[in-house]
C-alpha cells in the first residue's frame, strides 16, 4: 500500500519545529561569539566596547540636582563604588594606562581641551588624572582645576565612561612619564594607531599641550556626544563661582534686558593672531614684540591684512558697534563687556560707548 501522507497540520508542526531549532542554535551561537569577543577585548584592553549612546541632548542634564547631591555625599573613590540610584553605573574596563594632561590657553580653550581629552581617554580605555590648568599664559592665573571646577562632580558624572583619579598611584612615584604634544586636529584613528601603543609601552603618558588636538568634524557621533556631555554636564563650576555668577546675572537683570559681549580684543589675542587692523604703528610694534616673547606661539611673521581678509581676526569695537546697530539693538541696551582689558582702553571703546552709553564691565 502507498504510504499515507501526513495531515497538513502535522507537516507544519514538523517544519516549525525544525525552524525553531535552527533559530535557537543561531541565537546561542551569536551569544557565545559575542561573549568571546567581549572577553577578548576586556583581556587585551582593546577599545571595542561601544560608548553609551543614551544621551538625548548635549545640554540635557541627566538628573543634575540629584546627581549633585549624591556626589557631594561621596567623600572618596572607595565610597563611590557603593550603589546609589542617582549616580551613573561605574564602567568596568581593563585600563591600558594613565593619561595626564597639562592644558594650555585661556579658560574656554582649556575647557574645550578637557572635553577632547576625556573623549580620547574613553576611546583608548585609559585612566585619566584630574587635568592640570595653564599657569604660564599671559594672564598667569594660579588656579588649579579644583579652584574652578567641582572635582567630585567631574569624577562621578563620568564614572560610566572613564575612570578619573586625583593623582597617579604611588607605584608611579619617581617615574617620569612620557611627555609629548599630540598632532593638532587629529582624528580618533591617530590616537588609536600612534598614541595607544606608546601608552601600553610606557604605562603613563603626559600631553604637554592639549589645544585643538582632536578634530572637530568627521568623528563618530558617539565621540561627539561624549565631548558634548563633558562640556555641558561634567564640567561644573565650584559653588562659590556659580554663586558669584548668579549674583552678577541677578544684578544685570534688575535693569531689564541686557547683552553679554565678548569683543575678543585683548592684547594677547591680538598679539597671538597678528591682527593689527586699526592699530597705530607703536601699537603694532608692541604686539609684535609680545608675539616673539612667547616661543610656543609658532607664528611670528604674520600678514595682518591677509589674515583679516580670511576672516581670522576679531572685529574692532567700532565695527562691533555697526553690527549691533544693524541688528536693531536700541541705544539704551545694557551691554556687559565679558572679557579682559580691551587693548587701547577707553580710546578703543569710544565709538561703542558713544552709540551705547549703558555699558558695564566686571569691575
Amino acid at each position: 500500500m502507498a504510504k499515507q501522507k501526513a495531515p497538513l497540520p502535522v507537516i507544519r508542526r514538523r517544519i516549525g519545529g525544525v525552524g525553531l531549532l535552527r533559530w535557537a542554535v543561531r541565537v546561542a551561537s551569536s551569544i557565545v561569539l559575542w561573549t568571546a569577543l567581549l572577553q577578548l577585548s576586556t583581556f587585551f584592553g582593546l577599545p571595542l566596547s561601544p560608548l553609551r549612546a543614551a544621551r538625548p541632548s548635549c545640554i540635557g542634564n541627566r538628573n543634575a540636582s540629584a546627581t549633585a547631591s549624591a556626589v557631594t555625599a561621596v567623600a572618596s573613590d572607595d565610597v563611590g563604588d557603593l550603589a546609589h540610584p542617582a549616580l551613573p553605573t561605574r564602567r568596568s574596563y581593563k585600563s591600558n594606562g594613565y593619561l595626564l594632561i597639562s592644558c594650555n590657553g585661556g579658560l574656554n580653550q582649556m575647557r574645550a581641551a578637557i572635553c577632547d581629552m576625556v573623549t580620547v581617554a574613553r576611546y583608548l580605555n585609559l585612566t585619566m588624572v584630574v587635568p592640570e590648568l595653564d599657569k604660564q599664559s599671559f594672564w598667569a592665573d594660579p588656579s588649579d582645576f579644583g579652584d574652578i571646577f567641582d572635582v567630585n562632580h567631574f569624577i562621578y558624572s563620568l564614572r560610566d565612561e572613564v575612570k578619573v583619579i586625583r593623582e597617579l598611584p604611588q607605584k608611579f612615584n619617581g617615574k617620569v612619564p612620557l611627555s609629548m604634544q599630540p598632532v593638532s586636529w587629529s582624528s580618533e584613528k591617530y590616537y588609536l594607531r600612534q598614541i595607544l601603543p606608546l601608552v601600553r609601552k610606557h604605562k603613563v603618558i603626559r600631553f604637554s599641550r592639549t589645544d585643538s588636538r582632536l578634530a572637530n568634524n568627521g568623528l563618530p557621533l558617539r565621540l561627539q556626544k561624549l565631548r558634548c556631555h563633558v562640556n555641558y554636564n561634567a564640567l561644573r563650576f565650584t559653588p562659590s563661582i556659580e554663586a558669584l555668577g548668579n549674583k552678577m546675572i541677578s544684578s544685570l537683570r534688575k535693569t531689564g534686558s541686557f547683552v553679554v559681549l565678548h569683543l575678543r580684543y585683548e592684547m594677547d589675542m591680538l598679539a597671538f593672531s597678528g591682527c593689527t587692523h586699526g592699530c597705530s604703528g607703536q601699537e603694532t610694534a608692541e604686539l609684535t614684540r609680545m608675539r616673539y616673547a612667547y616661543p610656543w606661539w609658532k607664528e611670528k611673521e604674520i600678514d595682518s591684512e591677509k589674515k583679516r581678509l580670511e576672516g581670522l581676526c576679531p572685529l574692532t569695537p567700532g565695527e562691533t558697534t555697526l553690527v549691533l546697530k544693524a541688528l536693531g539693538f536700541p541705544r539704551d541696551t545694557r551691554i556687559y563687556i565679558a572679557s579682559g582689558e580691551i587693548y587701547g582702553g577707553e580710546k578703543r571703546l569710544a565709538a561703542l560707548k558713544a552709540e551705547f552709553p549703558n555699558i558695564v564691565s566686571r569691575s
